[in-house]
């Protein structure tokens, strides 16, 4: 009687073949969760020095700082969304948002204010 050559995989091999897909997964999906939100942290920032290159073009044309983003000519990336501020003349502030990067916010302010909140540096997008 001669051996029947083997055409086929075994139960046992495939579900050693699964489990280690499994582990695989499990190690690689956060990571991958942690890079999505750094691509929205990058977007949010992006907007913000488009949204000064703006209000630095719109203050050379009118002598003042924009408060609401349909004055601008910048757009902003899918999902962000901004919110403009003057609290005192020659002083602007821009708020960027993301649904998908919640609760994350980045502010970049131009001119004489007390910073948005600590740690903040005139003309450096900061998130918290």
């Amino acid at each position: 009687m001669t051996p029947r050559p083997r055409t086929a995989f075994t139960l046992i091999e495939l579900l050693i073949v699964v489990v280690i897909i499994g582990i695989l997964a499990a190690i690689a999906i956060p990571k991958f969760q942690n890079t999505k939100g750094r691509a929205n942290a990058s977007a949010l920032k992006s907007d913000l020095r488009n949204i000064a290159i703006a209000q630095e073009a719109y203050f050379y044309d009118h002598v003042s700082y924009a408060d609401q983003m349909s004055e601008l000519t910048a757009h902003t990336s899918p999902g962000v969304t901004v919110t403009l501020g003057t609290p005192v003349p020659g002083a602007w502030v821009a708020t960027a948002t993301h649904p998908a990067s919640y609760p994350l916010q980045c502010t970049l302010f131009f001119g004489p204010m007390t910073p948005p909140f600590p740690g903040a540096a005139e003309g450096i997008p900061t998130c918290r």
